[in-house]
């Protein structure tokens, strides 16, 4: 492991928008940014408890020692196959241990996993492979029914760059994961801390992808501090409800933050109250994280079965807002406290204490992680609101990303000039720091969690030969907060609407994608200058909601 000072001007390992030197400096005096890397972090919780379980997953149970043999032993795989530090890989794989072995085999060879979620299909991973020049796939057989490897040789014929395919089960003519596990361990860690560790994936405005260069040293404090506000230790057993490529699950402090304390992670690719609930039960699990509809969900369950959940310390909820009114089910129905999470991928985390006052915790989403996370709420032309006012919500900090990669135009946009990013977010903040969210100023849905971006979907849908114009926009959703809706206007004869679901199946977008809802109509209505008014078109959506949930409104 080298030197968090840069020892060359540029290669692929800094290939991506770095702090400015004076911030670098700052964060490293003050003790946030440290000189490791994930591989090393892995390499000393080790060392620490070598016979403590680590991971259970079904009937596995591997403890720390075999964890990191494990790890060494796949990086030396990988590098024998031809992958190499700086390589852009492309992780498509379930919860699960092989996912955390894959990531920290990679770490320690000094790729940068582009962590893909499962629900992602050939749209999207093709997306990720061509934009980031990617050399390897690594998926699975099966894949929630899905074929990865159908899929990836159609990445291959389509990306030439890309030279390794990696399955895990039947691999075909592909590389079996488990054969790379033969290979002689990589006993030195090639990462650097100042390196990109991985990218994890914004849910932004556009079709485009964009990647999130997370940095070993910054990542890593991400980990360690949101791990202190949690109070994880080696006591800790943390059950993956969420998919593990999450920021929210991987980092806040999640699966790498348990792993780092010395607790013990439950692996479970289902998150549903009876697989949970049963899990919850049998392995003792003390922590977990939550997207509100599951939260919900979760909630209503429990009042009905009374499932054995005493040994659940925390239950984290994210990704959106939950409503108060569900947040003050969760202590009286789960028997846990509840700790309310604002956060982005790209950095920004809030987080409600756990001494917290009730107030505090049914009533906002947080305050800011770190005492240097600068945060700043504007109004339309960039100045600043009072407390208590709405305004967008802008950041910069030590673990907050200066630029996506690969995307000046882009940044020069979602970034200011003294470095803040302009998250999209529309909150306020109260008079003790803490921030309220109040929904987003961008043209992006947040389904449940899962954040669409309007126009990669209208792209795919305006592709349709029937189609003339489309246009998606959120609508009221009493389970998801918000779900998705497709206006059409379609040219002569008009496609159904089930058969527009099936041509967007069939470009291979994630099923999360496809509008919940799709209605026709003549035109779309416009604003003063010309431009569709997708207000218009929520007002109308959500008029109807009110319309037709009239009668429980009053509750």
């Amino acid at each position: 492991m080298s030197s968090l000072t840069p020892t060359h001007d540029s290669d692929a390992f800094d290939d991506a928008p770095d702090w400015p030197p004076a911030f670098a400096e700052r964060y490293r005096r003050a003790g946030y940014w440290q000189d490791q890397t994930f591989a090393h972090a892995l390499d000393a919780a080790a060392a620490r408890t070598p016979s403590a379980i680590a991971i259970t997953d079904g009937p596995l149970y591997l403890n720390y020692r075999s964890l990191a043999e494990r790890c060494r032993r796949l990086a030396g795989g990988l590098r024998a196959l031809g992958v190499q530090a700086g390589d852009n890989v492309v992780v498509h794989l379930p919860n699960g241990s092989a996912f955390i072995e894959v990531c920290f085999a990679l770490f320690r060879l000094g790729a940068r996993p582009i962590l893909a979620l499962p629900a992602h299909r050939q749209h999207e991973i093709g997306g990720f492979c061509r934009f980031a020049q990617a050399t390897t796939y690594i998926g699975c057989a099966q894949l929630e029914g899905f074929d990865c490897r159908q899929m990836a040789r159609q990445l291959l014929a389509a990306n030439p760059q890309l030279q390794y395919v990696v399955i895990d089960g039947g691999a075909e003519e592909f590389t079996a994961l488990d054969e790379l596990y033969r290979n002689e361990p990589l006993e030195q860690d090639a990462g650097r801390a100042d390196a990109v560790a991985c990218f994890q994936l914004s849910g932004g405005t556009t079709g485009t992808p964009k990647l999130i260069p997370r940095r070993h040293a910054e990542y890593l404090y991400n980990v360690r501090a949101s791990s202190a506000v949690c109070g994880l230790d080696a006591r800790s057993v943390y059950l993956t409800a969420l998919p593990m490529a999450h920021n929210f699950t991987l980092c806040c402090p999640g699966v790498i933050g348990t792993l780092l304390a010395g607790g013990r992670v439950v692996c479970t690719r289902r998150s549903d109250p009876d697989t949970c609930f049963a899990l919850i039960s049998a392995e003792r699990v003390t922590v977990t994280a939550l997207v509100p509809p599951l939260a919900m969900l979760w909630l209503d369950a429990q009042a009905q079965r009374q499932a054995d959940l005493s040994s659940l310390r925390l239950l984290q909820v994210g990704g959106a807002k939950l409503l108060s009114t569900a947040a003050a089910r969760v202590a009286p129905t789960l028997g846990c406290t509840l700790q309310q999470v604002l956060g982005m991928a790209e950095g920004l985390l809030c987080y409600t204490r756990l001494d917290d006052r009730e107030d505090l915790i049914l009533h906002t989403q947080g305050r800011p992680l770190c005492a240097d996370d600068e945060v700043r709420i504007v109004d339309e032309r960039g100045q600043p609101v009072p407390d208590g006012e709405v305004g967008e919500l802008q950041v910069r900090g030590p673990y907050t990303i200066r630029g996506y990669y690969r995307l000046p135009e882009h940044n020069a946009k979602a970034f200011t000039a003294d470095g803040f990013y302009c998250s999209g977010d529309r909150v306020r903040r109260t008079a003790e720091g803490y921030l309220v969210v109040e929904g987003r100023d961008k043209d992006q849905i947040n389904r449940g969690g899962e954040k669409v971006a309007a126009e990669e979907v209208e792209n795919l849908l305006i592709n349709h030969p029937q189609v003339h114009d489309a246009a998606l926009v959120a609508m009221p959703d009493a389970v998801l907060g918000e779900s998705t809706c497709a206006f059409i206007v379609a040219r002569d004869p008009a496609p159904s609407a089930f058969g527009l679901k099936q041509h967007l199946r069939s470009q291979g977008l994630a099923a999360f994608k496809v509008p919940d809802r799709i209605e026709f109509v003549p035109r779309f209505p416009q604003t003063g200058v010309g431009k569709v008014s997708r207000k218009d078109l929520r007002e109308s959506l959500r008029l109807a909601w009110l319309a037709a949930h009239r009668g429980g409104l009053a509750s």
